[in-house]
């Protein structure tokens, strides 16, 4: 399965706010979807992406509203963007905010990536969705531009539309298309190769309500700290797990729980921070169970018994089943390559 990253709690909040607010039965899709409600109490929280995708795919289920990625962008907040909210916020002109987003937007969460494309008098802002699943993408998408596009003019105070709309899902059934024709106030067009708002140039130089180019560089000084934690805080625990796994392999013998207490963390938190991250215990394990394996294999004479041994296997065929298992070659037959 991809690795769909993180999902900031303000942005799953917006989803919350809508199921709320038509009588969903929102505690079951949080607790079906693997999502500990606690978590949601904690705005500078994540959750894996996942989890994000799942509960999304609940909640349309529960809807049964077609329009719902349209629909849930009335519950967005600045907050909803994290610090990146404030940031577009305090800019001089719309086209500022809008360059702001994907400098910024792994704050919000990894759904997605930004790009900006001009156009001769107009520009497009492009969005890639990232999730998987066909019907989360269409609603997340939805959901994306739709924000965007409020939000843009809440910031410059004015009604302007859009050019165009781009959308990758097909073009639904006539009465559904009139309805995002009169949401965006512009041509909407389906089936596209990617997704994305083309806005006139005029528009985008439309001054925003409220500028603040001081409080601009703080935030945005802010932002770059908040980003370089997350890419810290990527690293640094599952590197110092991996350490620890390879340091006890070597006295042949590792489990969740010594690398907790080696951390001064219990084993439930550990597997939390891990998961958060997109990792567990056991998938690191397996790497660097991998890894010392095949050194072994390669470069000693250790019957295949010793090398499961000393990677804390239970027995030899346990070792066999994994090894085939990572490689698609047994012990043996990998050890070959390497000893002719």
């Amino acid at each position: 399965m991809k690795d769909l990253g993180f999902a900031s709690i303000p942005a799953v909040l917006q989803y919350i706010r809508y199921a709320n607010h038509h009588s969903l039965d929102t505690q079951s899709a949080i607790v079906n979807a693997g999502i500990d409600p606690k978590v949601l109490e904690n705005e500078d929280g994540r959750i894996r992406g996942e989890l994000f995708q799942s509960l999304i795919k609940k909640l349309v289920v529960l809807s049964n509203n077609p329009l719902m990625g349209l629909h849930t962008s009335q519950f967005v907040q600045p907050g909803s963007y994290s610090v990146q909210g404030y940031i577009m916020m305090s800019c001089s002109t719309l086209e500022d905010a809008i360059k702001r987003i994907a400098p910024f937007e792994k704050l919000v969460g990894d759904m997605g990536v930004t790009s900006l494309h001009p156009k001769g008098q107009d520009t497009l802002v492009q969005w890639h969705c990232s999730y998987t699943d066909p019907l989360v993408r269409q609603h997340m998408i939805d959901n994306v531009l739709s924000s965007w596009f409020s939000f843009a003019r809440w910031l410059a105070n004015r009604e302007s539309s859009a050019q165009k709309i781009f959308l990758e899902h097909p073009k639904p059934e006539q009465e559904l298309v009139d309805k995002y024709h009169a949401f965006f106030n512009c041509t909407v067009e389906f089936g596209c190769r990617e997704s994305g708002i083309l806005i006139p140039n005029e528009v985008l130089n439309t001054p925003l309500r409220q500028p603040n180019k001081s409080l601009l560089s703080t935030l945005e000084s802010h932002a770059v700290n908040q980003l370089s934690d997350l890419d810290e805080d990527k690293r640094a625990l599952s590197i110092r797990v991996s350490q620890s796994i390879r340091a006890q392999l070597k006295s042949g013998v590792t489990s969740k729980e010594l690398i907790a207490r080696e951390l001064n963390i219990t084993s439930r938190t550990l597997q939390r921070k891990l998961v958060d991250e997109g990792r567990s215990y056991q998938e690191l394990l397996n790497d660097i169970r991998l890894q010392m394996a095949s050194d072994m294999l390669k470069s000693t004479q250790l019957k295949i018994d010793d090398i499961a041994y000393n990677l804390g296997f239970s027995d030899g065929r346990s070792f066999h089943r994994s090894f085939k298992s990572w490689t698609g070659e047994t012990p043996g037959k990998f050890r070959d390559k390497f000893c002719r």
